[in-house]
């Protein structure tokens, strides 16, 4: 079932910048919250946090790196909440690494949360959004996949392809009433500042309700 009530919209990384005032804003907007993160206890902390402040809020415990761990997060959601009408994926490694200093094996480890966890989770609510045709699917970028710096080279590496993955994924799904875009955030993200979360979070939701025919696939924010 397509809606249950009210539609869901699930975070993948769910943590205490951007993808808790992602959260806010789309319970604001009349959604029902799905967070999943790999530690419990901040799970917990978030569902207390947000039900505070009136948001239906679910919590799942999933590894964005562990891709059977997710599947499981999925049909966990599935089965209490029913299909994610909103998708956004805000997992990442961050991990300070000269490319010539980090291992291929720890490469590919960080490549797996960083946009293999973004695949594994857009394949999971993609079936139900083509069939009921629409939905959309928003990942969190960065800055250091238009500029690139040596000292961050995995992380950069990762944020080069989560921005290919979201472009290719928005080519191929256009036509089809599934929305696919990134927020690309070029500086650091802190109360107060240009970067504020709850400020990204407004960049989420204006890409959530852009009409069809006028959708974006990438906000880049300076």
């Amino acid at each position: 079932m397509y809606l249950k009530n009210k539609p869901v919209c699930t975070i993948v990384g769910a943590g205490p910048g951007v993808g808790l005032s992602v959260a806010k804003r789309f319970a604001k907007g009349g959604f029902r919250i799905a967070l999943i993160a790999r530690r419990r206890d901040m799970l917990d902390e978030y569902k207390t946090e947000l039900t505070r402040q009136g948001a239906d809020v679910h919590v799942y415990h999933g590894d964005a790196g562990d891709f059977e761990s997710l599947i499981q997060a999925f049909k966990n959601i599935q089965g209490t909440l029913g299909d994610t009408h909103v998708l956004v994926y805000n997992a990442a490694v961050k991990r300070s690494s000269l490319p010539s200093e980090c291992s291929p094996a720890r490469l590919l480890d960080d490549f797996k949360v960083n946009v293999g966890g973004a695949l594994q989770s857009a394949q999971l609510v993609i079936p139900a959004m083509k069939e009921a045709k629409k939905g959309t699917i928003l990942f969190t970028g960065g800055g250091l996949a238009l500029e690139p710096l040596p000292l961050f080279a995995s992380t950069a590496i990762g944020k080069a392809g989560i921005r290919s993955l979201a472009h290719t994924l928005f080519g191929e799904f256009l036509t089809q009433g599934i929305h696919v875009a990134t927020v690309t955030i070029c500086g650091i993200v802190k109360p107060g500042t240009k970067f504020d979360p709850d400020l990204i979070a407004e960049e989420y939701w204006k890409l959530h309700i852009q009409p069809q025919g006028k959708w974006e696939k990438e906000i880049i924010i300076r």
